[in-house]
């Protein structure tokens, strides 16, 4: 026997009006409308519509022949990349191409959504809402964008870190994702909140775990050791592949790239970048999430007093390598070479790299800072670290790499002036005079010695205290000497001092004859 097919709602309608309204039997309206006593029955019990309660997925006749291969490509994509893996556009594609396939792409659209839920295949995951207390936790996460910095578009990794009360994000922008950038980020970010939440959940991030352990049990990296002892806060770590376990601050990252980042931002350096993303993360205390009647900014004032305090000294965002300056006084760091001071050469130093500096230190003592260089087997020399040196060793001036380097960004009154002075002087004495005037750049700015060098040449000044001492004046044109006013020190008032007799040069003074 056929299976019935199911009663409409008007149908339903007409059933109940022709036996309340018209008066006919059961039999009467099942025979009249080819239905059983049953579907009559029930529609006069139930005038609601009728449910579509489907027992099975629909049939797919035509597809039945490619359903092997098309779950096989399914389940091969489990393996690729989330963005190399099968549409079903592409399936259509390559059932028509490589199988010679003559249905509607729509019928394919329609089989391969009902085998991925066969096979359970990027079945949507449910979650539970969550709920935080003020001053309790924290999220953290990298995101990627392009940015424009001094006129350069580079792939800036920014971290985002957000608190889960008040949901008050923060978001700064590095060249990169290492641990310098990631503390740093992490004492910025506590600086802004004005304290630091008691628990702060990641990712198994590198710069935190050395090593993914049974559970949520991590080896943590020492650093992220260290950075966790200085605010003492707690850290959590996700399961792996479980991002929604922190999904708040994965939304801000997605946030951050949409409204901080569109248009892509522009700055002359990385400070200023980060200037414009704070401002914007300041802004966002003006906003009102969905449902919340405070601000975030009200919400943030409320759990501010209940973060963990910041540490009475700040905390150095920068990763330790101790190492040894070799004989050129160059101490090696992340694949460059940076100067000090040739007195340190040979000496074991401890080098702090910074995200833009590094910063070179003996015994605690900073003996040396450059900015830092992302190229690689730079040399990165400072010349004011060779002038001692150099003072001893004349003969190495012109070869000096230090000096090869420099000389092309000298004023031009700095080749005059030593042009001058290697016509009044030999060679050894003359470099020997030009470093020490050199040397000045210690105590003074490029442009002033330029200006002090000019006057010098004007006044056929050609020594380094002379200089020196023109210096000194431009910083304070006031008289050097004043006149010695005695008539308030009687006890020299007294004393006289006779001019000399000016004849007795005469006597050394040989006539010819």
């Amino acid at each position: 026997m056929p299976e019935e097919r199911m009663i409409q709602v008007d149908e339903k309608e007409q059933i109940r009006r022709a036996f309340f309204i018209e008066g006919k039997t059961i039999r009467q309206i099942a025979r009249e409308r080819h239905h059983s006593r049953d579907t009559v029955k029930q529609a006069l019990a139930d005038p609601s519509p009728p449910e579509y309660n489907p027992e099975g997925p629909r049939d797919c006749p035509v597809m039945g022949a490619y359903q092997e291969i098309i779950d096989g490509w399914l389940l091969d994509d489990q393996k690729r990349p989330r963005k190399q893996r099968h549409t079903a556009h592409r399936v259509y594609e390559r059932l028509r191409d490589e199988y010679q396939f003559q249905g509607a792409e729509s019928s394919v659209r329609r089989f391969v959504r009902l085998r991925k839920e066969v096979l359970e295949i990027g079945r949507r995951d449910v979650f539970i809402p969550l709920e935080f207390g003020p001053g309790q936790d924290g999220q953290a996460d990298f995101g990627e964008a392009q940015v424009i910095v001094a006129g350069e578009r580079l792939q800036a990794q920014y971290l985002t870190m957000v608190l889960c009360y008040s949901t008050l994000p923060f978001a700064m922008a590095f060249p990169h994702q290492r641990q310098e950038a990631f503390f740093e980020g992490h004492a910025a970010a506590f600086d802004f909140w004005g304290g630091a939440p008691r628990r702060i959940w990641y990712d198994n991030l590198t710069q935190a775990v050395q090593r993914v352990l049974e559970g949520r049990n991590r080896k943590e990296q020492q650093a992220f050791v260290s950075l966790r002892s200085r605010y003492l806060f707690e850290s959590r770590f996700c399961t792996p592949g479980q991002g929604h376990e922190k999904g708040l601050v994965e939304n801000q990252v997605g946030y951050v790239r949409r409204n901080f980042m569109v248009p892509i931002p522009e700055a002359d350096t990385w400070a200023e970048l980060n200037a414009q993303l704070l401002a914007r993360c300041e802004r966002m205390k003006e906003h009102r999430r969905r449902g919340e009647q405070q601000t975030i900014g009200e919400r943030w004032l409320e759990e501010r007093s209940l973060l963990l305090p910041l540490p009475a000294t700040p905390f150095e965002g920068c990763v330790y390598f101790p190492t040894q300056a070799n004989h050129e006084s160059l101490v090696p760091f992340d694949s460059n070479a940076y100067s000090v001071p040739t007195k340190y050469g040979h000496r074991k130093v401890m080098v702090k790299g910074f995200v833009h500096r590094v910063v070179i230190s003996l015994q605690n003592e900073v003996i040396a800072e450059h900015p830092r260089c992302y190229g690689k087997g730079q040399e990165i020399l400072d010349p004011l670290h060779y002038l001692d040196l150099l003072h001893q060793r004349p003969g190495a001036f012109e070869h000096a790499k230090a000096i090869r380097r420099w000389r092309p960004t000298w004023p031009p009154v700095y080749e005059q002036y030593l042009t001058q002075l290697r016509l009044r002087h030999e060679e050894p004495n003359a470099i020997q005079r030009f470093v020490r005037i050199l040397k000045l750049h210690e105590d003074f700015p490029s442009v002033e010695i330029a200006l002090a060098l000019q006057r010098a040449l004007e006044l056929g000044c050609f020594h380094p205290d002379g200089v020196r001492t023109l210096l000194l004046i431009q910083h304070d044109p006031s008289p050097i000497h004043e006149l010695l006013d005695l008539s308030e020190r009687p006890t020299l008032a007294g004393f006289q001092v006779l001019p000399p007799d000016l004849g007795q040069y005469n006597q050394l003074l040989v006539q010819e004859g």
